[in-house]
């Protein structure tokens, strides 16, 4: 874990290397102040010796300065190789999701991989700059100023020994008690976030059903939760600091009552008790720099496993060694396919699929909700690898295909429709970087789009809302098919991305694709007989099984369900779900 983090520092370990370099320059010049104090009071104060205050005065501030302008440096590398580190980190962690198949992203959740990107990272950035700083200088400090405490006294430097094993048992007891807490807490922040997300996704549907209360007294319960973890673990590490103060103000009592007796005695001077009291304070304040930072890598511990967790995971969809770099044709083919989302599941969501696609030609899908419509097309463009058999794009199974190639070649319009924030060419520009404004154009009139774009004050130019929450569902949807249409795939997958256009637009969707990509593959998944009943082929989905396949008479004639179906639709009495009596 130590080793996959630390490789994040990257171009920032001169600054790494700097920061803890000036954090002992300025330990050794304030170590040094002490001694020079002690020369002031035992050989110019008390000897009369002006020359000596003086001489030694001057030094006292020339290294005074020179500490100050360590410090600076030391803040000033701390933060760059901290925030640096950081940057790194949310990069790779980005860059690394980004390879992620569908599978890894479920493992991890959606809102966890949004907490471990902000709030896990700045935890660690934290930490790092407290590791680089004061996980140096408090060290040093202590063991300077107990090392200067020898050469003035052995017998009550004994005391601060003592007191840092003693000191050293309890933090380490504080730490080992509170790491489990912080991993909880970890897993608290993931279910808030996914809370807030969930809520702010839906917030149309939330208002509409009136279930604000309801949303507010969920997210409430989560927060009180986080609450009451929080409080437990800093419960515990509240324990440090009336630790470390009584251990600190302890040995100053004993220094000074033993330290009185040997002046009387004759064993010390006036001037080695003030810089033993010095180093006492010094070692005082290392001690509570020390347990600042002990709290604060303590907390990120959890974040450090979590972060690695991410960057060590390996993706479970990848190329090939020798990757094909070309995609022949859109003919597909599935052999004997199996496909769970879960490997130990005991019944595969799709069984034994036989399907040969011509290139070229357009495919139907239809079936009751569940029936895994969506997760036979997800295995064309390699969205999750098949769990038994094969399938092949363009005579060649798809695990041979360079990932990009492939998922070129295959231009899918999801369930889920997306735009991201923009104008409306920039999410167009999604299929191709280069198109022209023109070529924008054109596919915009296959999908039906332009009519609602050019009545829009800013035309193709106008922003689009994350999310697309500007636009309404059905533009949203011929926006999307633009889009995808701009790839010049060639197998083109519309799932269920029509269901909110009219039927008159879907037509005219349907008739742009039959004129203008003859050539494409064109698989389409629909509720509604009328948008696949001119298909060259449809496909009737049954609990992840092929229940039939045949052109639109064939079916009628042939297949129950489909002619269920049918029946209800034409009848206007229900769609597909209801026909077969729900999912």
């Amino acid at each position: 874990m130590i080793k996959t983090l630390l490789s994040q520092v990257k171009q920032y370990k001169k600054a790494s290397i700097l920061t803890p370099l000036f954090m002992l320059l300025e330990v050794v010049v304030e170590m040094s102040i002490p001694r020079l104090m002690a020369v002031i009071v035992d050989e110019g104060i008390t000897a009369g010796n002006m020359n000596a205050i003086v001489v030694n005065g001057f030094l006292m501030v020339l290294l005074a300065g020179v500490g100050l302008f360590a410090g600076f440096m030391g803040g000033k590398y701390g933060a760059l190789a901290s925030t640096g580190f950081a940057h790194n980190l949310r990069e790779s962690m980005f860059r690394k999701i980004q390879t992620f198949s569908f599978k890894n992203i479920d493992r991890f959740s959606t809102a966890s991989l949004v907490t471990r990107l902000t709030t896990d990272v700045t935890n660690l950035q934290n930490a790092y700059q407290m590791i680089l700083r004061m996980g140096m200088r408090s060290p040093a400090s202590l063991i300077v100023a107990m090392v200067m405490a020898f050469t003035i006294s052995p017998r009550l430097a004994t005391i601060y020994v003592g007191v840092v094993i003693l000191l050293g048992g309890g933090l380490f007891a504080i730490a080992f008690s509170v790491r489990k807490v912080f991993m909880r807490i970890f897993k608290e922040y993931d279910n808030m976030n996914e809370s807030v997300q969930e809520n702010v996704t839906g917030i149309r549907v939330v208002k509409a059903y009136v279930r604000e209360e309801h949303e507010k007294s969920k997210f409430s319960a989560t927060s009180i939760g986080l609450m009451k973890k929080f409080i437990h673990a800093e419960s515990i590490l509240a324990l440090n600091a009336p630790m470390m103060m009584t251990a600190a103000y302890g040995s100053m009592m004993l220094i000074s009552w033993f330290g009185a007796h040997m002046i009387i005695q004759n064993e010390l001077t006036t001037g080695n008790l003030m810089s033993l009291m010095t180093y006492s304070m010094n070692i005082l304040m290392s001690l509570m720099m020390l347990s600042m930072a002990f709290v604060m890598i303590t907390m990120s511990t959890a974040s450090m496993e979590r972060i690695a967790e991410v960057l060590n995971e390996e993706p479970s969809i990848t190329n090939p060694d020798d990757p094909v770099k070309e995609v022949a044709d859109g003919s597909i083919r599935f052999d004997h396919v199996y496909f769970a989302y879960n490997e130990k599941s005991k019944e595969p969501v799709l069984s034994d699929i036989n399907l040969d696609i011509k290139s070229g030609e357009v495919i139907g899908i239809i079936g009751s909700t569940g029936s895994a419509k969506t997760s036979l097309v997800n295995l064309i463009s390699r969205l999750y690898d098949v769990t038994d058999g094969s399938l092949s794009v363009g005579g060649r199974d798809v695990r041979d295909y360079d990932l990009v190639t492939l998922r070129d070649e295959v231009s899918v319009v999801l369930q889920k429709n997306v735009l991201f924030s923009g104008s409306i060419y920039e999410n167009l520009r999604w299929g191709d970087p280069n198109a022209t404004d023109e070529e924008c154009q054109r596919v915009c009139r296959l999908a039906c789009a332009d009519e609602f774009i050019e009545r829009f004050p800013d035309g193709y130019d106008t922003h689009i809302e994350q999310g697309g929450t500007n636009v309404s569902g059905g533009q949203r949807q011929r926006l999307c098919i633009a889009r995808a249409l701009l790839k010049k795939p060639k197998v083109l997958i519309l799932d269920d991305s029509t269901s909110a256009v009219d039927t008159a637009t879907d037509a005219k969707i349907r008739k742009a694709f039959r004129d203008e990509i003859p050539g494409t593959t064109k698989l389409i998944i629909a509720q509604r007989i009328s948008s696949v009943q001119d298909a060259d082929r449809i496909i009737v989905m049954d609990n992840g099984k092929i229940n039939g396949v045949g052109t639109h008479e064939e079916l009628l004639e042939t297949n129950e369900i489909y002619r269920d179906v049918f029946e209800s639709q034409t009848g206007g009495t229900g769609d597909f779900d209801e026909a077969k009596g729900g999912a």
